[in-house]
């Protein structure tokens, strides 16, 4: 059976306090995005796990441990599970929580587990804490660690979408430790509602990481100088991303591009 788990782009992300257990609050809203990966299980003899496509760093995968998670509570039959990974690695969208998601989607769906979805987010929270927006898979207002959903009225249909990976990797660990908590100056809620040329939004993920790697700060000044009503890093990058009224015509060296109309 063929699923095909999804990115997400983050609009907004403010650090708003530092967790007695070193996790961090944050507030954003995650906006799923049509950028896939192709993810096939089937029922099988013995466990086997494949990928294809970009290549997969390290000896785990977030498929797998979803799969522990549910074998452990449900005692499922193994499964042959084959990744083709397209979105990119370390890029701040959500590739590997919504591999894990839909997994534990796959595997409910597959052997008719009943599990329902509020279930279903408390085992995605085992895996990381963006993986629970992917079990809706909606828009959404984000609070906590990224484990607090709200769904949001957000319309950007007949907005164009555009997203720039460049060949570099951030660590989510390092762009947390050098981004100061502090509360927003503006209610991300409030600036959602307003026409997108009018969003105050920022990402304080971005003025550390752009001293860091100036070149992300090009790619948003060329989104930037071709019209884009809104651009921003999503996560703690190393994607760029604008929204613009009309398709851009640009062209990024070395880069991964997915461009969509939303």
């Amino acid at each position: 059976m063929l699923f095909f788990p999804n990115a997400k782009i983050n609009i907004g992300l403010n650090i708003t306090s530092k967790r007695s257990d070193n996790f961090h609050n944050l507030e954003s809203i995650f906006y799923p995005i049509g950028w896939q990966d192709i993810l096939e299980i089937v029922p099988s003899d013995k466990m086997n796990f494949q990928t294809s496509g970009l290549i997969i760093p390290g000896k785990t995968n977030l498929c797998l441990k979803a799969y522990e998670i549910i074998n452990k509570k449900y005692s499922i039959p193994p499964v042959f599970i084959h990744l083709h990974k397209n979105i990119p690695i370390g890029a701040g969208l959500g590739g590997g929580s919504s591999n894990a998601a839909f997994t534990l989607l796959a595997l409910n769906k597959i052997f008719d587990l009943g599990i329902d979805k509020c279930e279903l987010k408390k085992l995605a929270i085992q895996l990381g804490a963006d993986c629970p927006f992917f079990i809706d898979n909606i828009p959404s207002y984000v609070l906590g660690i990224g484990d607090v959903l709200e769904p949001v009225n957000i319309n950007l249909s007949n907005y164009y979408l555009l997203v720039v990976k460049p060949n570099i990797f951030i660590s989510t660990e390092k762009a947390f430790a050098n981004v100061l908590p502090k509360k927003p100056n503006t209610s991300l809620a409030k600036e959602i509602t307003k026409p997108i040329e009018n969003w105050d939004i920022k990402n304080d993920f971005e003025n550390y990481i752009f001293t860091q790697y100036p070149e992300l700060l090009e790619i948003k000044r060329s989104l930037i100088n071709a019209g884009a009503k809104y651009t921003s890093m999503s996560g703690s990058g190393s994607s760029i991303y604008g929204i613009f009224s009309v398709k851009p015509d640009l062209f990024f060296k070395n880069c991964h591009i997915y461009q969509q109309t939303l």
